[in-house]
């Protein structure tokens, strides 16, 4: 295992090399465009969207085995640092570069385009937004390229390699994430010349997410312990990632404005509204079930109206963002029931939170959306959106499948049972959230001693 972490140092220390080799200044160029009202917004829309990341870290480990808390919350994180580095050699122009394809019909960017960030500076480009740096715009573009693939680690919690999971996410961005971001919201992308809308990334982000889950659970397989009783590890954990969710959406959504705008404001309260609708009826069609009313439900239906406005927010009414809300919770909260009686092991039940909810999403704004949607008499763009979500999903799923492959043929993706029995803190990390006297660590510790070599004990902290 030693042998992967070398090469993965070496790969770091090439890339901090091409950065001496092509230091690219911060260029300035013509800045007379820009409004330092939008500056200011897209900056808060900036900061708001990485608080999304960790927010959802704490979501998840929430809802895991105390066992696997710390290893949770860390495949979230370890994003923030992949996808940031990679992002700035060639994952801003593998998805915002110039396009490779014909006209109108490009499919993704040449990674020459702003390779180290090549061009990037305070200058705007009124190809993406005319108001703002290029360089903001691509810094709030690197954070929904980071939380995409950390969205997607619910589905396998537990049962993952961390070494395995690093290798795929970076698979992951290349090939599904920039393409989808460029066919999308690329001025030359072809889904984006259909007039498919996306206004914040429900097609790019949440259903491609989705589609990887869902490909995640068939590959890995249902966990040991699937069929015994699962107790989530700490229901406050997930409410207070549901809060900082929430919170950091309204730059999500808001901020794909581009500007400190009307349109801006629109995205926020259908966001809010959307959300608020899906929680409520969450929890309401728990009811008629014959469940309580819990505070997990509240929250996944919170996660999922926010996921289903996504691709709507600037686009439609705030009456439509109540239905939407509710539609996407309703079909949510079947699904997980439909997974649970088939013994399709999604974790987390990121599939049906994000997969689906993006796919109704995506769905509704095809129907609703002002003026071009179908309730407006107009039914090409709901048919062009009917096509897309039939490209994205085989895209989407087929290709994190193999992915999932090719990665597994690099470094066998699932765990040893042993590792999935102990928990992921111990067998991947050496960590626990428990006392370092206390008996289950001890009882763990000794298993993996006796079982894996390159296990270092070392003094852990509470």
């Amino acid at each position: 295992m030693k042998k992967y972490w070398l090469i993965a140092l070496f790969a770091l220390a090439f890339i901090a090399v091409l950065g001496i080799i092509f230091p690219f200044s911060f260029d300035t160029g013509d800045t007379s465009g820009l409004d330092t009202g939008d500056v200011a917004w897209m900056l808060a829309s900036t900061a708001l969207v990485f608080l999304m990341t960790p927010g959802l870290g704490f979501f998840y480990s929430g809802m895991v085995k105390p066992k696997n808390v710390i290893s949770t919350i860390l495949q979230s994180f370890i994003a923030m640092g992949l996808i940031s580095v990679l992002w700035v050699v060639f994952g801003f122009s593998l998805a915002f570069g110039e396009s490779v394809g014909t006209e109108g019909y490009g499919f993704f960017g040449n990674p020459a385009t702003y390779f180290m960030f090549k061009g990037v500076g305070a200058a705007p480009d009124p190809a993406f937004a005319g108001t703002i740096p290029l360089a903001l715009f691509a810094l709030f573009q690197l954070k929904f390229a980071i939380i995409t693939p950390a969205l997607f680690t619910g589905s396998f919690a537990g049962r993952v390699r961390f070494t395995a999971l690093m290798i795929f996410m970076v698979l992951f961005m290349i090939f599904i994430y920039c393409p989808l971001a460029h066919w999308t919201w690329h001025p030359n992308g072809f889904l984006r010349n259909w007039g498919v809308l996306d206004f914040a990334g429900g097609t790019v982000v949440h259903m491609s997410a989705g589609m990887a889950a869902l490909a995640g659970a068939i590959f890995f397989g249902p966990r040991r312990d699937y069929a015994k009783p699962f107790y989530p590890a700490n229901i406050p954990f997930v409410l207070l990632g549901t809060g900082l969710l929430w919170f950091g959406w309204f730059g999500f959504n808001a901020g794909s404005a581009l500007s400190s705008s009307h349109t801006a404001v629109k995205a926020l309260l259908n966001t809010n509204t959307a959300s608020a609708s899906a929680m409520l009826v969450y929890i309401f069609f728990d009811g008629i079930r014959g469940r309580k009313p819990s505070a997990l439900g509240a929250c996944v239906g919170a996660v999922v109206g926010l996921v289903a406005i996504t691709p709507a927010a600037g686009f439609v009414s705030v009456g439509s963002s109540i239905f939407i809300g509710g539609a996407a919770a309703v079909a949510s909260n079947l699904m997980i029931y439909y997974f649970s009686r088939r013994g399709l092991d999604d974790t987390l039940d990121v599939f049906p939170a994000h997969g689906i909810g993006g796919m109704v999403g995506m769905f509704l704004t095809g129907v609703f959306a002002e003026e071009v949607g179908l309730i407006y008499g107009e039914p090409t763009t709901f048919l062009y959106h009917l096509l897309a979500l039939v490209i994205v999903t085989v895209f989407a799923f087929g290709g994190s499948y193999l992915l999932y492959r090719i990665t597994n043929w690099i470094i066998p993706m699932r765990v040893p049972s042993l590792y999935e029995d102990v928990g992921l803190d111990m067998s991947q990390h050496n960590e626990s959230l428990f006392y370092e006297n206390d008996a289950k660590v001890k009882i763990r510790k000794e298993k993996l001693r006796n079982y894996s070599p390159d296990f270092y004990p070392r003094r852990q902290r509470v």
